[in-house]
């Protein structure tokens, strides 16, 4: 692992991690506890994320981009014991509102001043450097809970996808065979580690390949290019948005040249930016298709015949169909609801049982996914899961904006919907009804949202209105207001 100017190699890497795991047995964390990970992307990530699942524990992504209200949510709802937290985030837990945990462990990065000590409130390092180096690895099964990896749920409250061991390791060997990683591989890592894409889809590869993992705090293109350049970068990972951005500052060959391999996901890549992309610089952006409900790969576009404008094939042991309302599989090029079944499949939402019931049905995951397989077996998606917005890779539910919406008073009625944007792939538009007597700003009302969401989920454009068109159930219509928006 190369992070800064520091390098890890993979013997150092695991005593690391033996030291979270000893440390945190130290504790009393046992098997099947959970251990929350709220931080960005650091080392100290990396070697918790392992030293978690190495004593058993069930490792917590919480994204670093979430506000304080969000975050007690997540740790309450899953009953973290324990929360490693970056010195720069570790005042969005107030430890003493949640009954469940116990510790919180400071990932200390010595450039930041470390918060106010509480009681419960640990350096990370200081334990690590009082636990022993060596640790073996406590037998899993199969299905063993090993991460939970927290969605916006359609309620506007999160769900924790859980995944087990064998979905995790389904995937990582299924990619290592798409991907073709070789252990002198230098894999370039600025997606977040608290999301699904970078954990399972970059991170648990390339490890199990022995490759050369170079950590990025966040995508920034000049760092982003300069660390391409002087690492020698063999691989490259991105959302749509990242391969725009760089389109656009019409890069020369040299500055790539390094770079055998391009990948997409997490939203759909534009036919014309992989054309492009293509004819520039002479390689396929190669895509994947899935949810963090899938571990997250479902499907994979295509390590023997590259399809433009498709998202593959189901990846190794996984199946994919399409079927329209009553279950049945349509013609190939008619829509339908994409369902997936495999190993790579998660147990289920963390304690919402009647949320896991709806999606899955006799072992396949009903996406909410809208799109077509051709005659060659080739899946291709047309729409998302109804309402859901994607907004540079990450998934905004109306519902949960809404919910923040409504607690200001001068709000009546809103409705958020998504909209295209040519580089974020979609922005997150906001109607409002305002209450009688009242008057208050877009900035006013985006101030708010920003108290209690990430800054991503805040609504980009807010327009006032006197009503909002509805169906004869009251149900608002967005499709509407999406109509209304283009003509």
């Amino acid at each position: 692992m190369v992070f800064e100017g520091q390098t890890w190699t993979y013997q150092q890497l695991d005593e690391a991690a033996n030291r979270v795991a000893n440390s945190l047995r130290q504790l009393g964390i046992q098997k099947g506890d959970r251990v929350a990970l709220f931080l960005p992307n650091v080392p100290a990530f990396i070697w918790s994320y392992l030293g978690i699942l190495k004593m058993g524990g069930i490792a917590v992504s919480v994204s670093a981009m979430l506000k304080s209200d969000e975050v007690q949510f997540i740790l309450r709802d899953c009953e973290a014991k324990v929360a490693v937290a970056a010195p720069e985030l570790a005042s969005q837990i107030v430890k003493d509102d949640l009954a469940y945990l116990q510790y919180l462990l400071i990932a200390w990065d010595e450039e930041l001043s470390l918060p106010s000590r509480e009681e419960g409130v640990l350096v990370l390092a200081d334990l690590m450097a009082e636990a022993s180096g060596e640790a073996k690895a406590i037998e899993m099964a199969r299905d063993d809970r090993a991460a939970i990896l927290y969605t916006s749920g359609t309620t506007g409250f999160p769900k924790g996808a859980t995944l087990s061991h064998g979905n995790v390791m389904s995937n990582l060997y299924s990619l290592l065979h798409c991907y073709g990683i070789k252990p002198e591989d230098r894999l370039l890592l600025f997606l977040p580690l608290f999301h699904c894409f970078g954990q399972n889809a970059v991170l648990n590869p390339a490890l199990a390949a022995g490759a050369t993992v170079v950590l990025v705090r966040r995508f920034k293109p000049e760092e982003v290019l300069e660390t391409i350049q002087k690492e020698r970068i063999t691989m490259f990972f991105g959302v749509p948005t990242v391969y725009i951005k760089l389109l656009k500052l019409n890069l020369n060959e040299q500055q790539l040249q390094w770079i055998r391999y391009y990948f997409s996901a997490a939203a759909s890549l534009p036919p014309a930016i992989a054309s492009q992309w293509e004819k520039r610089y002479h390689h396929n952006i190669y895509e994947g298709y899935g949810l963090t409900e899938t571990a997250p790969c479902a499907s994979y576009n295509h390590g023997l015949k590259y399809q433009p404008g498709s998202v593959g094939m189901p990846i190794d042991n996984v199946e994919m169909k399409v079927v329209d309302a009553e279950g049945n599989e349509p013609p190939p090029g008619e829509y339908g609801e994409i369902i997936v079944r495999g190993p790579n499949v998660m147990l289920g939402y963390w304690n919402r049982p009647e949320e896991t019931q709806k999606i899955l049905h006799d072992g396949w995951l009903h996406t909410g996914d809208i799109g077509y397989v051709d005659e060659d077996g080739y899946f291709y998606i047309v729409d998302r899961a109804k309402d859901m917005i994607n907004m540079s890779g990450f998934n905004v539910y109306p519902a949960e904006v809404e919910r923040v919406l409504y607690q200001h008073p001068a709000v009546a009625e809103a409705a958020v919907y998504g909209m295209p944007h040519p580089e974020q792939g979609e922005q997150v538009v906001a109607r409002i009804c305002l209450r009688n007597g009242w008057e208050i700003s877009s900035a006013d009302l985006q101030a708010f949202c920003q108290e209690c969401l990430a800054n991503y989920k805040v609504p980009q454009v807010i327009k006032f209105v006197e009503s909002l068109p509805k169906n004869p159930t009251g149900k608002i219509l967005k499709r509407v207001l999406r109509e209304l928006e283009t003509s």
